[in-house]
């Protein structure tokens, strides 16, 4: 068995033990996503140990045959000893064909997953808008963790006073864009603010823009005269300065305005490379938007563009409801839906 393998085979057998611990904690398999999620994959998982477990034992019953036989001189046993030890060897090639094939599989599964770009940013409200954007993160990544989708952020803008002027993040799952992109548009909330003297209800909004991943087959060429660059210390929470050298990139595409910026990395380089994948994700759904714009309805341009005029959802604290407005439909249960149960709305979604 070749090295590749049995990295892989030691990978399942971690994801096995992880598994399992997950599953004695969480009985309540009917309401949870993910239970149901990993338990196809365990079962997957231990059909391909179960195969290298055979593989084992064959393999063992081979060495066990070869030292009775050094110690034999019965003719008769030796040539019962060769043929088990032939039918053990198309065994043994057998499971080795099976195990390659079951870990390519899998493989190919992981290959298959897509990633999006989500960005959140403060619109009308002030500081409670940037406190919106912080808490709309948090809905999403809970989310994000229930599906067993794996994310990272790529970008952000504190505010001076508590929560993010902006906040950029990359998703890492099967089906994200298609099953994201209905999030995109103006979300509004509604509620009496922390610093409220006077206990008025107060509207703020937020836009989510989900852009789909550029693919490598996409071509998007960009000219260096095309790019303005700019170079800036990576920002702290309250407005502080964490890195001495200006390591943090900001991109300006002249055709047509779009910027992007990346502060993640320490090095100026990987924010370099990583501040142009984004660059190049917003151009790139700008000519889908210049696409939709020709081939759809009103109704399904607002919903899949992110088209900031338009809201979407209303989050409404004092009565604890959630309005969709595309569905004309609300929900009684806000605090379960800020804390990432959202998947039955976004479900509503899908055709």
């Amino acid at each position: 068995m070749n090295i590749k393998n049995l990295k892989q085979l030691k990978k399942i057998k971690i994801e096995i033990k992880k598994n399992n611990e997950y599953f004695l904690l969480n009985n309540n398999y009917k309401q949870n996503n993910k239970y149901l999620f990993l338990l196809k994959k365990d079962k997957l998982y231990k059909n391909i140990i179960d195969i290298y477990k055979q593989y084992k034992k064959n393999k063992n019953e081979i060495l066990d045959l070869i030292e009775l036989a050094s110690e034999s001189q019965d003719e008769q046993l030796l040539k019962s000893i060769n043929l088990e030890l032939r039918s053990l060897s198309e065994k043994i090639k057998k499971s080795l064909k099976e195990i390659k094939k079951e870990i390519k599989k899998e493989i190919k599964k992981e290959i298959k997953k897509d990633s999006a770009i989500i960005e959140l940013r403060a619109g009308t409200g002030g500081n409670e808008a940037c406190i919106f954007v912080e808490e709309i993160l948090r809905m999403y990544t809970m989310y994000f963790k229930e599906v067993s989708w794996k994310f990272k952020l790529l970008n952000y803008t504190p505010n001076s006073y508590k929560g993010y002027k902006e906040v950029i993040i990359k998703i890492y799952g099967k089906n994200v864009y298609n099953i994201l992109k209905y999030e995109s548009g103006v979300h509004r909330v509604q509620r009496i603010p922390e610093t409220e003297a006077q206990g008025r209800l107060h509207t703020s909004a937020i836009t989510v823009a989900v852009l789909p991943e550029i693919k490598k087959k996409v071509n998007i060429s960009l000219s260096p005269e095309e790019i303005k660059r700019e170079s800036f210390r990576s920002r702290g929470a309250g407005g502080q300065n964490v890195n001495k050298t200006e390591t943090a990139i900001r991109l300006t595409h002249l055709p047509t305005g779009i910027i992007a910026e990346c502060q993640e990395e320490r090095s100026q380089y990987k924010n370099l490379e990583k501040a142009m994948k984004v660059l190049k994700d917003r151009i790139l759904k700008l000519k889908i938007s210049k696409q939709i714009k020709n081939l759809s309805t009103k109704r399904k341009l607002l919903i899949s563009t992110g088209d900031r005029s338009v809201k979407i959802r209303t989050y409404n604290f004092h009565k604890g409801r959630v309005t969709d407005h595309r569905l004309k439909k609300s929900f009684y249960n806000l605090e379960e839906f800020m804390n990432g149960k959202i998947e039955n709305l976004i479900n509503s979604f899908k055709h």
